[in-house]
């Protein structure tokens, strides 16, 4: 070894070199509150559940979105559907508890394309943060996006982006 090579020198100019020249550039973190983060096109955000034209629920609880989800976060529950109930769902089945945990959820987008009737489709939202665990269990009244004939502000609202996607 050289006489520079053992007293580090050079090797400590270098580090501090570097050190210093990330003073200089772009910072990577943002100020959430104030800045948000921009998104690309195929972010796959919290899920909703889908609604008709007419405002009826369009999920028919065929199980194949529970069975398709590689991480097992989806549960739901089917019932018949009632005289007088024509109005609120689609088919004769429905699912009456639709559940999804969060913490459990990859956000892998298998369940939007295992379902047969366009029930479930993945948004632009992220999931926000809670402090307690039943906090990310979203039932079925948490997913469903608002009714398209009594609320249209707000279905236009949850359709968001993708919302040209959604029929």
């Amino acid at each position: 070894m050289t006489f520079w090579e053992k007293i580090y020198l050079p090797s400590i100019f270098k580090g501090m070199a570097i050190t210093f020249s990330h003073l200089f550039k772009k910072r990577p973190t943002i100020k959430y509150p104030e800045q948000t983060r921009t998104f690309p096109a195929v972010f796959r955000g919290v899920q909703i559940l889908n609604r008709d034209e007419e405002g009826r629920e369009r999920c028919t609880a065929c199980g194949l979105c529970a069975v398709a989800c590689p991480a097992e976060a989806i549960t739901m529950e089917a019932a018949e559907r009632q005289t007088g109930e024509e109005h609120l769902y689609k088919e004769e089945k429905y699912a009456a508890k639709y559940e999804i945990n969060m913490l459990r959820c990859i956000f892998c987008g298998l369940c939007e394309e295992a379902c047969p009737k366009d029930a479930i489709y993945l948004t632009q939202t992220f999931a926000p943060a809670n402090y307690d665990r039943k906090g990310f269990i979203y039932d079925k009244q948490d997913l469903l996006i608002p009714n398209p004939v009594t609320q249209p502000e707000e279905y236009a609202k949850a359709k968001g982006t993708i919302g040209k996607e959604i029929k």
